[in-house]
């Protein structure tokens, strides 16, 4: 039998098909005029229902932030290159927030300041998006900041101890080692579990790189994210880029993870603010900021702490940096930001120029809440350390006069510079905890008296190295925040000499 003839709908059939259907909902959509284009900024108008920092889609494929609500017109902070804009072309909203990919699969990958790779990678297989503005956490939904965060320097976890939670202020005029010190935290969070996010704003591109070598180098490139908003992309990127990076230790932190967050740093994200506030004809204040300035970062390093079970669990600690110019801590960022911060590391030029690095000055900096995470036997072996260097210094300066020293005075000024010389430390060289109690006993009770600098440097190293190869339990000590008991400090104390002591034979002096 032949096979059956196909039947085709005729034109009739699909007509009334058609039409007997139901009609597809309307669809409304505002459509807006770009009326004009600066420098990082825009004009739309035509958008009256807008909401302010509602992402706004522009014919020619950019993107912008609404920054200012007007009647008749939109203040636009554009993320996109100014140059891509035509005056004129058709603006979309979008309804929405401008938001990043989170989660780990961020972990060991450099992106701007929208969560795109810069790295060349390939794509993010990130699944989840998150608003880079969110409410903080409320009291309640916060725990007491009693853990330590050990940073490897000396000068810090002994003096000025910073706690998982805390948000910690590192402020200093230029070159006088702030981005050093943030690295070599991040480095020594290797055997930690902290997982780290730098977030580089305004920073010259040479100068990032050299970050991520480092902390490639120092093998905590595949825990660490690296977000980067440079000197030459659009302001408006540079003022979302902390707001970004928060979003991103936000959900890790949700997940139970403990976060280091640095912004390097925030005196450039406060001018990328006024320059796109004074360009959008915002009233200026004080050193022409606007008057929300306190405001921008105050909301910011408010998302940081630590957090309870409800939430979590896990915590952000901040590290924002800041930028002084000649050693002024009054200007208005600075005074904000240490207002805003749980304690500053201030970085003095003065002690750079004496080559005593890490220029920690101890009499200006200071912690809120690392003494109450700080280890107990660090706080029994350096709770009168900066007493100590205190006294030296107006003592050393007492005898600068060529007054008469007795013996006891000359020892006395002989054991302060031993204990400052104790504080030495190269970047790129975080210390474990143990090697630096080890180092700190060693000097208080005088095996570095007297020692010239290379001398001091190379007792410390023999130190450290016997420590690392039998540390007499001081370790799980501090891990347990123990006390440091009579029979484990004699032990410590004893390795410490014999160090010091098979040094100064090796060298042919004596120690």
């Amino acid at each position: 039998m032949p096979p059956e003839a196909k039947t085709f709908p005729t034109t009739d059939d699909l007509l009334k098909t058609l039409l007997d259907s139901p009609p597809p909902p309307p669809q409304v959509r505002e459509i807006g005029r770009l009326a004009e284009v600066g420098d990082g900024v825009a004009v739309v108008t035509g958008l009256a229902r807008a909401m302010s920092d509602e992402v706004l889609l522009f014919a020619s494929g950019g993107r912008g932030i609404v920054f200012d609500l007007e009647p008749g017109r939109l203040g636009v902070v554009l993320l996109c290159p100014s140059e891509n804009l035509t005056p004129g072309e058709n603006v979309h909203r979008t309804g929405q927030v401008i938001s990043v990919p989170v989660g780990p699969a961020l972990l060991g990958r450099v992106v701007n300041a929208l969560g795109d790779p810069l790295d060349g990678y390939g794509p993010i297989a990130a699944d989840t998006l998150r608003s880079i503005e969110t409410e903080a956490p409320g009291i309640l939904q916060r725990s007491a900041v009693m853990r330590p965060l050990a940073t490897g320097v000396k000068a810090i976890d002994a003096a000025v101890a910073i706690g998982l939670g805390q948000r910690e202020l590192i402020v200093g005029d230029r070159q006088t080692g702030k981005t050093s010190i943030a690295v070599d935290t991040i480095l020594n969070q290797k055997n930690s579990g902290v997982i780290c996010i730098y977030c580089a704003i305004g920073q010259r591109g040479d100068a990032v790189a050299k970050v991520i070598g480092a902390i490639r180098d120092g093998g905590m490139m595949d825990r660490t994210v690296i977000l980067f908003a440079g000197d030459e992309d659009a302001p408006g990127l540079a003022y979302i880029a902390p707001y970004g990076a928060m979003a991103m230790a936000e959900d890790l932190a949700a997940r139970g993870e403990d976060v280091l967050i640095v912004f390097d740093d925030l005196t450039h994200h406060a001018q990328s603010y006024r320059e796109l506030s004074l360009l959008l004809r915002r009233p200026p204040g004080r050193e022409a900021f606007p008057g929300d300035i306190f405001y921008v970062h105050a909301r910011l390093l408010e998302r940081a702490g630590q957090f309870g079970a409800a939430v979590g669990g896990g915590s952000i600690t901040a590290l924002p940096v800041v930028e002084t110019q000649a050693e002024n801590l009054s200007a208005y960022i600075p005074t904000n930001l240490i207002s805003i911060t749980d304690g500053q590391i201030y970085l003095s030029p003065r002690l750079v120029r004496r080559n005593q690095f890490p220029a920690v000055d101890l009499g200006v900096s200071v912690s809120r809440v690392g003494g109450k995470a700080q280890a107990r036997a660090f706080r029994e072996v350096a709770g009168n350390l900066r007493v100590t260097l205190s006294q030296f210094e107006e003592l050393e300066e007492f005898a600068r006069f060529g007054t008469r020293l007795d013996p006891a005075t000359r020892a006395r000024l002989a054991r302060g510079a031993a204990v400052r010389a104790a504080l030495l430390q190269p970047e790129r060289d975080p210390i474990a905890a143990c090697e630096q109690l080890a180092v700190l006993l060693g000097a208080m009770e005088g095996f570095l008296d007297g020692l010239t600098e290379p001398k001091a440097m190379a007792a410390m190293r023999a130190i450290r190295e016997r420590i690392r190869h039998d540390d007499h339990g001081l370790a799980a000590l501090i891990a347990e925040n123990r006390s440091l008991d009579d029979e484990t400090r004699a032990a410590v104390v004893g390795a410490a000499r014999v160090a010091v002591g098979a040094e100064g034979a090796a060298d042919g002096t004596n120690a």
